[in-house]
């Protein structure tokens, strides 16, 4: 019954340079943006980064921290391309595996079960075998006969995750409507971390069974962070934060960093965000 609580920075401290790192959330919705932050603030460099795109693909690949993005997507739900990813995807900046949702979900099943690959018919008859050719298929061994991409597992050697609430023994739970496959990301990881809005003292006696999405077998580290997704949605404790992200999409990556992630921790950056905020009432 280990105390695993840490601070943001601690679990940047942790990664390396070169690592494959798998960022739960989907869009902009729940991320681990706390986490994100403190890998800016780090040297840590040159990441596989697997994730339902949103702004923590945006920060990393504009701060040229990636060098290749596993993903479906990468948008910022109400503004649907993220800027940031588009700008260093078109300069060329990282490698991209671009595959279908329901591939990069069995790709997490599969390295959470230890498995080297999944069968899925999604992929087929799509251009994702075309613009991806490493992926191969297989032939089912049964009277069917039938062909299926071999989705590869997505093995992650940290996985960042953001829910509403932990114990510091690394159980988590979410309130909101979507588990968001935060989940898989743990268990198909070496190491995984969970932020999360409040930590709660004596357990989860009373919470709904269907809420604790992660148990602490899967969980190395847990950060409380208040407000640690901003400025993406972590429903039901916040929505989006809109305006904000406007401002990030339409604001020059090195405007942007200066004024809100130069700072020396995260509550610089959530000061910064506050002051914003009162400047535009």
């Amino acid at each position: 019954m280990t105390d695993k609580t840490m601070t943001p920075d601690e679990v940047a401290a942790r990664l390396r340079s070169g690592m494959t790192v798998g960022i739960g959330g989907w869009g902009s919705r729940r991320k681990p943006m706390a986490l994100v932050r403190a890998i800016l603030r780090s040297s840590v460099t040159d990441l596989t980064v697997v994730s339902y795109g949103g702004p923590d693909v945006g920060l990393l690949a504009a701060a040229g921290r990636v060098r290749k993005l596993v993903a479906p997507f990468a948008t910022l739900d109400s503004i649907p391309l993220e800027p940031h990813f588009r700008a260093a995807r078109e300069a060329g900046a990282f490698e991209l595996m671009e595959i279908d949702e329901a591939m990069f979900m069995w790709g997490l099943h599969a390295a959470a079960n230890r498995l080297p690959f999944l069968p899925v018919r999604a992929g087929l008859g799509s251009d994702v075998m075309r613009v991806n050719p490493t992926l191969r298929t297989v032939t089912s061994p049964y009277e069917d006969g039938e062909t299926f991409v071999a989705m590869p597992a997505l093995r992650l050697d940290a996985a960042l995750v953001h829910l509403n609430r932990a114990d510091r023994l690394g159980n988590a739970q979410y309130l909101g409507p979507d588990p968001y496959f935060d989940d898989l990301f743990c268990e198909a990881a070496a190491e995984a971390y969970v932020s999360c809005e409040r930590l709660v003292d004596g357990g989860f006696a009373d919470a709904v069974p269907q809420t604790l999405l992660v148990g602490r077998h899967s969980v190395t580290g847990v950060v409380e962070a208040p407000h640690g997704a901003h400025f993406t949605s972590c429903a039901p404790d916040y929505e989006r934060d809109e305006p904000f992200q406007k401002l990030y999409a339409t604001t020059p990556w090195e405007d942007f960093a200066v004024r809100f992630l130069s700072g020396p921790d995260e509550k610089s950056y959530q000061s910064a965000v506050q002051a914003w905020h009162e400047e535009v009432r």
